[in-house]
């Protein structure tokens, strides 16, 4: 695969800034305290947008209107949060920010102050960690999209700080893959992830995570862990919740439309299932957001008359966006700290 971005996070996508606000109390235990936030992929002016869920239990917000057959063809920031469906609040926030500063549909061409922005957004389960009653407002909404930029947390932080992935402790990761030589080259595919799935991220054969198996563990910095270390690992309990989840955005710089869109939300799905196991479960709301900011545009070779001239762009944005994916989950989980008791993968593995 290609090379990374210089970031390699979303915002090596031009015109993608991230945010995150949450609560985290020091001696957060599971049931006790506050673990939970929210985090905001936002597009300036907007961007091409579209959805794909998977799990058997999403929590989703302006889903619909992203269908490509619909109306509206651009999102103005992306929400993933925890909280479940109480959680969907902090996209009021969100919005009051985005009307605040004039980003969205406009209303009236006459007062460019009334507009209505388009937030969709997902969320994870991650009421029993920490406090039940402690969730994501309208106010975390509103501090995450302030906060939005190009540098931005990973591992324990926003959407993340609740997150459970299988018995590990989940969190928000991060990938980028800069495209080389093709009907792409240039483009950029990236991802970010919310890693709170059921399933488990490392093989308990080895202790490596699954979804170092693309690139290899030797990609990652990854040594084969002790028979000691394993047999840690495997002696944890498994998540004891029937409600889980794992969110994202897949974004490219690539001029999609949003058919286009679907389809890199769609075989960006295939990352989730490399890197989790099982993925896409009854017990999951496993959802992918995609966004095309339109920056950058491909070259392309040319192509048969009865194919889309960008057809194999496409393909090639797609592939790399399951990959994007997957890294950015094994990024989730390598960035992860421990709360509430939840063990991180560092805590059990010496990367």
């Amino acid at each position: 695969m290609s090379a990374t971005g210089p970031r390699n996070s979303i915002t090596d996508v031009d015109g993608l800034l991230v945010g995150h606000h949450h609560a985290l109390d020091a001696d957060a235990t599971l049931g006790s305290g506050a673990a939970t936030g929210c985090t905001v992929v936002h597009a300036p002016g907007g961007a091409t947008a579209a959805v794909d869920v998977r799990g058997g239990g999403p929590g989703t917000r302006e889903t619909d209107l992203l269908d490509p057959g619909n109306t509206v063809r651009q999102a103005n920031s992306i929400l993933l949060t925890g909280g479940s469906a109480y959680g969907l609040a902090a996209a009021d926030g969100v919005m009051r920010w985005l009307e605040e500063h004039g980003e969205g549909i406009a209303m009236d061409p006459a007062d460019p102050a009334k507009v209505v922005p388009i937030v969709p957004g997902a969320v994870i389960f991650d009421l029993p960690v920490g406090g039940w009653g402690i969730r994501p407002t309208g106010d975390f909404g509103f501090r995450a999209a302030e906060a939005a930029a190009v540098d931005f947390a990973r591992g324990s932080v926003g959407a993340g700080v609740g997150a459970r992935a299988g018995s590990l402790k989940g969190g928000v990761g991060s990938a980028s893959i800069v495209l080389g030589d093709g009907p792409a080259a240039g483009v950029t595919v990236a991802a970010l992830i919310v890693a709170n799935p059921v399933g488990s991220v490392f093989d308990p054969r080895t202790g490596l995570p699954w979804s170092a198996g693309t690139d290899g563990p030797e990609f990652f910095g990854l040594r084969t862990p002790t028979p000691q270390q394993l047999a840690r690992a495997n002696a944890l309990p498994v998540k004891g919740t029937v409600l889980n989840t794992t969110i994202g955005v897949v974004a490219t710089d690539a001029p999609l439309d949003p058919i286009g869109c679907r389809r890199m939300a769609t075989t960006a799905h295939d990352g989730l299932a490399r890197a989790i196991r099982p993925a896409h479960s009854p017990l999951d709301g496993d959802t992918l957001f995609a966004l095309a900011t339109g920056t950058a545009t491909p070259s392309r070779y040319p192509m048969p008359p009865a194919f889309p001239a960008d057809l194999l762009v496409l393909d090639a944005i797609c592939t790399a966006a399951a990959v994007a994916v997957e890294r950015a989950v094994l990024d989730a989980v390598l960035s992860a700290t421990s709360v509430a008791g939840i063990p991180a993968y560092r805590d059990l593995f010496t990367a």
